[in-house]
């Protein structure tokens, strides 16, 4: 695994989670935890374990969770069938992203920042926040399992991702998307305009695949360029089709979110104790490194 070492010295390090991709990996390490009401709860304390890990390894000083607002979005819009095959299981989804309210009290109560714009995707916001902490040379870290925000990956901005197991976490820079996906991340646009996407239903060319595309950017650097310059017919013909899968997997840089570093602290282990004892998480406040008080079974649950 990956560490940045805390002597390595920067001003400012903000670390961003992408709230429903940690939010689904947490909820599948753990066994089926359930309240007294019979909602599930891993998720809650599987996020709150990934978050701990995150921050003792990376060090940030600021922190930010970006959460994707269950509303449709400019993409729904765009294309009938964008995420149409998204998960089936309608009780585990509930299970999942029912969640996400109670991670919204947790985070309000500890004093973390939380980001949610209806219109949106999460990775919209976290690629606009990510723009305005560049634009500042402010570096940025984004925690996710969504190859798709590998187009984010810059000089200030790098990703923190598993590809084997939900603990071997790596930092993924320039030049590990480059040996990961054989393209550089401002290339990634131009891969998913040939090849589409399964996941969120897009097509992309059809008859291309990932070998073509790829040999076909390596030589020709963009999508449009591939277009007007390959004379590969099958791309010639299906142009439309990839100019749509083009703006339907770029992530938006400018939606109408303003980051605020001064709001976004990293808070103090005393007001992460003080909330990790309300919820009875005794491991988790070992972890911190403060004893749990002994009244802790007598008093009442958030959750």
């Amino acid at each position: 695994m990956d560490k940045i070492s805390s002597a390595n010295h920067v001003l400012n390090r903000v670390l961003i989670l992408d709230g429903n991709s940690v939010l689904h990996r947490a909820y599948y390490a753990l066994p089926d935890w359930r309240n007294r009401f019979g909602e599930a709860t891993a998720g809650v304390y599987g996020f709150l374990s990934i978050l701990l890990k995150s921050i003792e390894d990376l060090r940030p000083t600021h922190l930010a969770i970006v959460f994707d607002d269950p509303s449709p979005t400019f993409r729904h819009t765009m294309y009938v069938g964008y995420q149409t095959n998204r998960e089936k299981n309608r009780q585990v989804s509930e299970d999942i992203w029912g969640q996400v309210e109670k991670l919204k009290v947790v985070f309000q109560k500890i004093g973390i920042s939380v980001f949610q714009l209806a219109g949106f995707e999460a990775d919209d916001v976290i690629g606009t926040i990510s723009t305005q902490c560049s634009e500042k040379s402010t570096q940025v870290i984004i925690i996710t399992g969504d190859r798709d925000l590998m187009q984010l990956v810059n000089d200030h901005v790098n990703l923190y991702m598993s590809f084997k197991g939900i603990s071997d976490m790596i930092i993924v820079d320039r030049d590990r998307v480059r040996v990961r996906l054989g393209i550089w991340p401002e290339q990634v646009v131009d891969y998913k305009a040939l090849v589409g996407d399964s996941s969120d239903n897009y097509p992309g060319i059809p008859g291309i695949g990932p070998v073509t595309a790829k040999k076909l950017i390596e030589q020709y650097g963009s999508f449009e360029n591939v277009a007007k310059k390959s004379g590969n017919r099958k791309v010639i013909d299906g142009y439309e089709s990839g100019e749509l899968s083009k703006r339907l997997a770029t992530i938006k840089t400018d939606v109408p979110v303003t980051f605020d570093i001064a709001k976004c602290l990293v808070p103090n282990v005393s007001k992460i104790t003080e909330i990790f004892n309300e919820l009875g998480y005794k491991s988790l406040i070992k972890r911190v490194g403060v004893k749990s008080t002994d009244e802790d079974s007598s008093r009442p649950r958030l959750f």
